[in-house]
């Protein structure tokens, strides 16, 4: 639960039971937050509730204590349930709602999922669980296999429901639904309101009482956003460096593959760093004790996927590191958010490639925050940091050990092989030094990027006006030597895409063509301009009659992407879509800048 702000309404206000009022003191709070606010009452009055909020807003509390306040602890039954995305997600609710829950003798919670053996949860059940927290598949299972039984449930909350619908979950969720009992109480809770969740809610929900929380974006500003753009060292050691020279408590890294997540932690062991992987191929057990390790101080680095790592609290992350960047701009707010927690500052590293810059600009957006672009420290800054730790090291066991039989044996081995003690001194700090060098070689760049850098020099060399493109292209480039005609640019655009050997490309339909004017210029300038997106990583375009294929890197944030559906070209809206269409190459021609601009 969030601790709250300036609000002026208590939690007796809202008309909690006793009970409830008495915890909450205890715990050291005593106004809701918005949400609380907007959510109690209509539940305690039996009301339904759609919510939208964001993560962090004190969701579990908002309709977690009104239905605790309407069970009967004295029916061992379960008459609560709370469906979670992740295992994380519902182990947290669980815990909080047991935490609320310490007045209320004989309340039980049972947590249900997947990746922990079915004993102790069916224990659980049999013990009268009156409150019931899963996931998904885990509850589909225990309510088929008849251990769940919902004849006296009268309270359902859906928490984080749009993750639930981004992890395939919705047919799911509306076959567990299916199973509830008429009388049943429902809560929905979601950060976005997608067109199946208004599905959902209007299948499942009464009459609901619809909260909205617009998202505090100023609760980012304690979190400093830096960005490093790839180029000259690869990412891996771009991490090392991080690792090494970052003054951090506890750093979160974000990868995007689970196999990423174990190459890149036994990376960083083999370096003597306490590192581990967070992933869903491990089993429950070993990943609530990689988390509790991290909480106590065991682990000092952590490297996850998005869907593990959601739900986690642990204040003493400091640093988070976007090794990948997300798919969505939802998901890089989420990640950051790791760090910062408490009041705490913190610090969140993304790696960006070029093709990605345009990204930046988004997460501005959305947590009203600036995203300084920074330079990795240089590899002789490296190994004057690396003098100057060997020498605290020496200084403080000069300090507190007694050397008196080492120096007695340094002695006798310069008196004995006629060297000086400096020399014998350098030679043990050579050996020292041996598995991370004091005076480390200069970067060797990678393979894929000084064959980009070659390519992008020949194509420079051969014409000039292609550079001018790749910087931007609906901008004036001086070019009006318009005679080099269209096989030069299929030409340029086949270079183009040898030099970006590493773009994964999507086809995308937009509703205008060749009958309302439009030219490929046109269409690169509008969508150049209006996401920030580099033209060099807009690809081949094929103009129709009435509408146009064109390629672009997946992955485009859903903002970005929504954005571009409004954007007009020859006064035609693109509406753009997801295409399954090839795409042939064809001629773009540069535009000006103030052409651009109309679009």
């Amino acid at each position: 639960m969030t601790e709250l702000n300036n609000a002026t309404v208590s939690f007796a206000d809202l008309g909690l039971p006793e009970v409830l009022l008495s915890t909450l003191t205890g715990m050291g709070f005593e106004n809701p937050t918005p949400i609380q606010e907007k959510t109690i009452g209509p539940l305690l009055e039996g009301r339904h509730v759609l919510g939208e909020a964001q993560t962090g807003t004190g969701k579990t509390a908002a309709f977690g204590l009104p239905a605790l306040a309407n069970i009967d602890v004295k029916l061992r039954k379960p008459q609560m349930m709370v469906l979670a995305p992740t295992r994380e997600l519902a182990i947290q609710v669980a815990e909080a709602i047991e935490e609320f829950a310490k007045g209320m003798k004989g309340l039980r919670v049972a947590t249900l999922y997947g990746g922990q053996s079915y004993g102790p949860q069916l224990s659980q059940l049999e013990k009268g669980a009156q409150v019931v927290v899963g996931t998904p598949g885990r509850l589909m299972d225990h309510l088929r296999r008849k251990t769940l039984k919902l004849n006296e449930l009268t309270f359902c909350a859906l928490d984080e429901a749009d993750e639930m619908l981004n992890m395939g979950f919705l047919e799911d969720i509306e076959w567990i639904l299916d199973h509830l009992p008429e009388q049943t109480q429902m809560a929905l809770f979601s950060a976005t309101m997608p067109t199946q969740i208004k599905k959902i809610a209007d299948r499942f929900l009464t009459n609901p009482v619809h909260v909205k929380i617009a998202a505090k974006k100023e609760s980012k500003k304690n979190i400093t956003q830096l960005a490093w753009k790839v180029s000259g060292i690869s990412k891996n050691t771009a991490i090392e460096r991080i690792v090494e020279t970052y003054d951090y408590d506890a750093m979160l890294v974000f990868v995007r593959t689970r196999n990423d997540t174990v190459t890149i932690s036994e990376q960083l062991e083999r370096l003597g760093y306490a590192s581990a992987a967070l992933n869903g191929d491990m089993n429950q057990a070993q990943r609530e004790r990689t988390v509790e390790q991290l909480k106590n101080g065991k682990l000092s680095i952590m490297v996850a996927t998005d869907v593990v790592a959601r739900g986690l609290d642990i204040p003493r992350i400091d640093l988070v590191v976007n090794y990948d960047l997300p798919g969505e701009t939802e998901s890089y707010v989420h990640r950051i958010g790791r760090t910062g927690r408490a009041g705490r500052e913190g610090t969140a590293i993304s790696f960006v490639r070029p093709r990605e810059m345009y990204n930046l600009r988004h997460y501005e957006r959305a947590t009203s925050g600036a995203v300084n672009t920074f330079e990795l420290p240089t590899i002789q800054e490296i190994g004057l940091s690396r003098i100057e730790r060997c020498r605290q090291s020496l200084v403080t066991s000069v300090a507190d050990k007694d050397l008196t039989a080492m120096r007695e044996i340094l002695e006798k081995m310069a008196a004995d092989s006629e060297l000086s003690m400096t020399d014998l001194a350098a030679a043990l700090l050579f050996d020292k030094q041996l598995k991370q060098p004091l005076q480390p070689k200069e970067d060797v760049r990678p393979r894929r990027e000084r064959s980009d850098r070659d390519a992008r020099g020949r194509n420079d060399r051969n014409d000039r006006g292609s550079r001018d493109e790749r910087r931007g292209r609906g901008r004036d480039d001086r070019d009006n030597r318009g005679n080099r005609g269209e096989r030069s640019e299929r030409g340029n655009d086949r270079r183009r895409s040898q030099a970006r050997p590493d773009v994964d490309w999507q086809a995308y339909r937009i509703e205008v063509g060749k009958e309302h004017g439009a030219r490929p210029g046109d269409i690169v300038g509008a969508i150049a301009n209006e996401i920030s997106l580099d033209s060099a990583y807009i690809g081949q375009i094929n103009l129709n009659d009435n509408h146009t294929i064109v390629q672009l890197p997946k992955g485009m944030p859903k903002d970005a992407f929504n954005k571009l559906r409004t954007v007009r070209v020859r006064r035609q809206q693109l509406d753009i879509s997801v295409s399954d269409a090839p795409v042939a190459a064809v001629a773009r021609k540069p535009r000006k800048e103030r052409a651009d601009r109309q679009h």
